[in-house]
C-alpha cells in the first residue's frame, strides 16, 4: 500500500483537463529539454577529446626521445636500446622539417616527416589508412595527406619537388630540390595531419636539413598508450637521463588542457539552462499550493502533521523531475544515435553544420557513458529535490483556519 503523501501526490499529477495539468506538463517538457540538451553538449564535449585523442595516437607515437643538443647522434643504439624494453611494439629514428613542396606549377609548405622505412608501419598507423596507392618510403617515395594533396591536384604516381628551408637558413648557398615519388595518399579524417603532413624516407630527409647521419627525435610506439608515465620511466632507465622523454600529453598538452577547459565550461552554462527548467517546476507547485489551499486546511484539521502534508508536494515536485529527466536522457540519446543523420539531412538542405575545414573532423563526434548519465540525473533530482523544499514548506506551514475561511 502506498504511503498516504505518495498517494496524493499522485492523485495531484492525474492528468485533467485543466490548467494545472497543462503547467504541470509545460514543466516536465523544461525539465526535459534542459536535461537532453545538457547529455547532448556533452557528449559531444566528450566525443571530441575522445576522437582527438584517437587521431593523435593513430599518427603521432605514444613517446618522442629528444636529444639537449637537437640531434640524436646514436640513434640507431639508442633504437636497439628501446626495443629492447618489456612493451615496445615500435621504433624509429625520426626527422621532422618544414619545406617548400612544389608539384606541377603548385606549391605548398608541408611538414616533412622522415622514417626509417623498414620501421615506420611500427610507429605510425597511417599504412591502414591509405586512401590510394601504397604507403612505401623506400628510395625516394613519399606518402602524402588527402587534403593536402587535393589542393596540390596531385595524384600517385607524381613527382614532388622539396626544397630544403637550408636554402633560408644559409642564402649565400644553392641547395637544390629532392625529387621524391608520390608513392601514395592517406586520409586520418583530421585536417591537421591530412592537410599538413608528407612522410618520406629517413635519408630524404637528412638531405633537407643537412643532416649526415643521426636524428632530430626518435620515435616509440607502446603496446599500451594509456600507460606512459610507466613506460616513460623504463624507456628513460634505458637510455639514460641524457635524453628526454616526452609523452603524447605532454607533447599535445595545450590541445588536452583546451578542450577539459571548454567542456568545464559549456557544463556550468547549460547548467543554468537546467537550473531555469527546474525553477518551472517550484511555480507548478506554488499554482497547485494554491489551488490545493482548502484541501491542505481540511487535512490540517484533520489532525494530519506538517510533514506528511511537506512531503506531498516533495514528492509532486520529484515525480515531475524524474518523469523530465527520464524522458530528456532519452531523448538526449535518441538524437545522439541519429546525430550522423541529422546532419546529414540538413547537409541535403545545404546547410553545413559541421565543416572540416573549421573543426578538421570529418564527422561530428560524441560518446557518453553511464557514469555520466547517472551524475546528469542526480544532479537535476538533487536540484528538483531543493526547488521543491520551499512551496512544500508554504503548504506545510498553511494555518487551517485561514484556508478553509478562504474557501
Amino acid at each position: 500500500m502506498l504511503p498516504f503523501s505518495l498517494y496524493l501526490a499522485l492523485k495531484y499529477l492525474r492528468p485533467q483537463r485543466s490548467f494545472v495539468s497543462v503547467v504541470t506538463l509545460i514543466s516536465v517538457v523544461g525539465v526535459l529539454l534542459g536535461v537532453a540538451i545538457l547529455l547532448i553538449v556533452l557528449s559531444v564535449m566528450t566525443g571530441f577529446d575522445d576522437m582527438w585523442r584517437t587521431k593523435i595516437l593513430s599518427f603521432k607515437p605514444h613517446l618522442t626521445i629528444t636529444a639537449p643538443g637537437g640531434v640524436i647522434e646514436d640513434e640507431e643504439e639508442i633504437c636497439a636500446r628501446i626495443a629492447a624494453v618489456p612493451g615496445v611494439t615500435g621504433v624509429s629514428g625520426a626527422i621532422e622539417t618544414r619545406v617548400l613542396m612544389q608539384v606541377s606549377g603548385r606549391t605548398a609548405a608541408p611538414v616533412v616527416v622522415g622514417l626509417d622505412p623498414a620501421r615506420a608501419a611500427s610507429v605510425t598507423q597511417i599504412p591502414a589508412h591509405m586512401r590510394g596507392g601504397v604507403f612505401s618510403l623506400e628510395d625516394r617515395d613519399a606518402v602524402l595527406g588527402g587534403d593536402l594533396a587535393m589542393g596540390m591536384r596531385a595524384e600517385v604516381g607524381d613527382t614532388l619537388l622539396a626544397y630544403s628551408p637550408l636554402n633560408v637558413l644559409n642564402p649565400d648557398e644553392l641547395y637544390l630540390p629532392e625529387e621524391l615519388h608520390l608513392a601514395g595518399v592517406f586520409d586520418m579524417g583530421m585536417r591537421d595531419f591530412d592537410g599538413g603532413f608528407l612522410l618520406t624516407s629517413l635519408d630524404v630527409a637528412r638531405d633537407l636539413v643537412g643532416l649526415d647521419s643521426g636524428a632530430h627525435a626518435v620515435y616509440v610506439m607502446t603496446e599500451d598508450a594509456f600507460r606512459f608515465e610507466e613506460f616513460a620511466g623504463r624507456i628513460q632507465a634505458a637510455i639514460g637521463p641524457h635524453y628526454l622523454v616526452r609523452t603524447w600529453t605532454e607533447v599535445d598538452s595545450v590541445l588536452f588542457d583546451a578542450l577539459s577547459h571548454e567542456k568545464t565550461m559549456m557544463f556550468l552554462l547549460l547548467v543554468f539552462i537546467t537550473i531555469v527548467a527546474i525553477f518551472c517546476v517550484t511555480n507548478t507547485l506554488i499554482v497547485i499550493t494554491v489551488q490545493k489551499t482548502n484541501e491542505i486546511g481540511l487535512l490540517k484539521a484533520l489532525g494530519f502533521p506538517s510533514g506528511r502534508i511537506m512531503a506531498v508536494f516533495m514528492w509532486h515536485g520529484w515525480i515531475q523531475c524524474l518523469f523530465g529527466t527520464l524522458l530528456g536522457i532519452g531523448a538526449g540519446l535518441l538524437v545522439l544515435h541519429n546525430l550522423a543523420n541529422l546532419v546529414a539531412l540538413l547537409g541535403r538542405m545545404n546547410i553545413e553544420v559541421f565543416p572540416k575545414a573549421i573543426y578538421g573532423l570529418s564527422e561530428i563526434p560524441w560518446s557518453t557513458s553511464p557514469r555520466e548519465i547517472i551524475q546528469i540525473a542526480l544532479f537535476v533530482q538533487v536540484f528538483c529535490t531543493l526547488s521543491s523544499v520551499l512551496p512544500a514548506y508554504r503548504a506545510a506551514r498553511m494555518d487551517p483556519v485561514q484556508a478553509l475561511r478562504n474557501d
